[in-house]
């Protein structure tokens, strides 16, 4: 097979090596281009090798996966993928640059799974635009002061909003999310992500934020400057009850759009559920999850907001949505929030 995805792997473990160098192989859409020990070596090989994808643990002896992601994407922006246990410091990675990651099997799941997840995480790795980090010395573009409120809505209506993202979504939605104030509207987040990472993206956005985030419970009640994240392999919907109050489910069930959580599935459930007005953002990622459920929303009188190619990590998700007809409005992504603000206030 012409044009295969050229592959380095970094890991300091030489039983993690064999497991992901042997897993990638089997795809006939994948070649290994050759292995590291660990960052200094994988630098050195670099140039030599020129791989289209690099996997990498973050936790190497001598230089950790986030200190060579800061000292190598600057000169070499290619996509990573990192190959992590459980583990904070991926957040700091994807920070770093970093553009997907899947979770080491640690009893949980399968190498089989694992394997699996890697895969598709370097394929879909392989058609992602990587921002070039800012070096050393660059003049920083002030950002704009988050709103002390959202200010005075039209007509004081409630409003619900859902959020959808993939590859390249970690960073993108938390672009979204500190730009906007601590009595922002009720929102929930969909962010395809492996189990046990969803917890953790919770508390790192609720730090970060002004308004409170966590990780959504079953039967959780939606309420003004709350925003729930889905958890991870279970599908999240909105409901409404008898007395007209909205609430999640989070249960598991069959993959919507090829995902669970799925971003279809929440918008699909907001378009038949939620009687009063709601916003649907959709955002980077790979594939067509959330284009048909933004598009029934729109349908059903939603204002919808798509992030524009240029700002992508992979223009798949919001290009397809916006190919549909489902989008209102594309943004940048550093615009999403102030677009979002505005047509709260004009009551859309």
């Amino acid at each position: 097979m012409a044009n295969k995805i050229r592959v380095l792997v970094v890991d300091d473990s030489i039983i993690a090596r064999k497991i992901i160098m042997e897993g990638l192989a089997k795809d006939p859409r994948i070649e290994v281009a050759g292995y590291a020990i660990n960052a200094i070596d994988a630098e050195n090989k670099l140039k030599s090798l020129n791989p289209d994808v690099m996997t990498c643990d973050v936790q190497m002896p001598g230089m950790t996966g986030i200190e060579f992601l800061k000292k190598i994407l600057p000169q070499h922006p290619l996509p990573v993928v990192l190959a992590s246990s459980l583990n904070l410091r991926v957040f700091d990675a994807l920070h770093a640059g970093a553009v997907g990651f899947v979770r080491k099997p640690d009893g949980v799941q399968s190498r089989d799974e694992f394997v699996r997840s890697l895969t598709e995480a370097v394929i879909e790795a392989s058609h992602a635009k990587v921002r070039r980090p800012a070096k050393v010395g660059a003049v920083a573009v002030p950002e704009l002061p988050v709103p002390a409120t959202v200010g005075p809505i039209r007509g004081s209506q409630q409003y619900i909003i859902g959020l959808g993202a993939s590859t390249g979504g970690t960073e993108a939605t938390l672009e979204v999310m500190k730009r906007l104030p601590a009595d922002i509207p009720a929102m929930v987040i969909v962010q395809h992500m492996p189990p046990g990472f969803t917890k953790m993206y919770a508390e790192r956005l609720d730090r970060l934020c002004q308004m409170e985030v966590r990780e959504a419970v079953n039967g959780d009640k939606l309420h003004k400057g709350l925003a729930l994240v889905a958890p991870a392999d279970l599908q999240c919907r909105i409901n409404r009850n008898p007395a007209g109050e909205y609430y999640v489910s989070c249960t598991p069930g069959e993959k919507v759009s090829g995902h669970r959580p799925s971003v279809d599935a929440l918008f699909m459930s907001m378009a038949e559920n939620v009687h009063c007005k709601m916003m649907g953002i959709i955002l980077t990622g790979m594939g067509a999850d959330g284009a048909e459920g933004l598009l029934r929303m729109r349908r059903r009188g939603a204002y919808t907001i798509g992030q524009d190619k240029e700002s992508c990590v992979v223009y798949g998700m919001p290009g397809v949505a916006y190919e549909k007809g489902a989008v209102c409005e594309q943004a940048s992504i550093e615009r999403v929030a102030r677009v979002l603000l505005r047509s709260l206030q004009a009551g859309k």
